[in-house]
């Protein structure tokens, strides 16, 4: 990230790792104890799309490029929509009850 984000952001940004980790996960790695930091390096995109308020589809299509061209997998949008989904609903919550 390289600057510290205030705390809305911050909780936006701790909600989007755990989003990919334990909802995405196209490589189905979740349950593993050292795959914690595996989607890393899609973080702050997503954080980025999600904070500036790119609608869902957005976000949706950045998850299935992930997916086929840098993972090699089979986009599944299905997977992909329900992680935005969840992403959303954070952002919602978080904007509207943001922590103190």
């Amino acid at each position: 990230m390289g600057r510290k984000l205030p705390p809305k952001e911050l909780e936006l940004y701790k909600r989007c790792d755990e989003v990919l980790h334990y909802i995405w996960d196209p490589i189905g790695v979740a349950g593993a104890p050292g795959a914690r930091t595996e989607y890393h390096s899609y973080l702050p995109q997503v954080f980025a799309l999600v904070r500036d308020e790119s609608d869902a589809d957005q976000i949706v299509e950045y998850l299935t490029m992930v997916e086929e061209k840098r993972m090699g997998l089979a986009a599944n949008k299905e997977r992909a929509r329900a992680a935005v989904d969840r992403l959303l609903q954070w952002r919602e919550w978080i904007w509207e009850y943001p922590p103190q």
